[in-house]
């Protein structure tokens, strides 16, 4: 797979540089229930297979990329990801902004 590939696939979804599986699984289901010709109960024209076929292909492309994804667990990782926690460690047990001050 190549970077454009990758960006091209985001582009069609409608997603950011940063998006949660949960993000990528339920922009998938939305725009597959927009123009999928079995919700329009028609006879699919070629431009609504074409459309169906390329939201599916950027689906497979970016469930690739994120399930050959090495994720980072490293303490600066998780503090990266979750700014708060940092504060929750550093603070908690200072007698006067950890829980004993308040």
């Amino acid at each position: 797979m190549k970077y454009d590939e990758l960006k091209t696939a985001m582009e069609v979804l409608g997603l950011d540089d940063q998006a949660t599986l949960a993000e990528i699984k339920r922009r998938h289901r939305e725009l597959v229930k927009r123009h999928h010709p079995d919700g329009k109960r028609q006879q699919p024209s070629a431009e609504d297979q074409r459309l169906i076929r390329r939201i599916n292909t950027a689906y497979r492309v970016i469930t690739n990329y994120v399930n050959n994804y090495r994720f980072s667990f490293s303490r600066e990782e998780f503090y990266r990801q979750n700014p708060e926690a940092r504060l929750y460690d550093q603070f908690d047990h200072d007698p006067i902004w950890g829980p004993g001050g308040r």
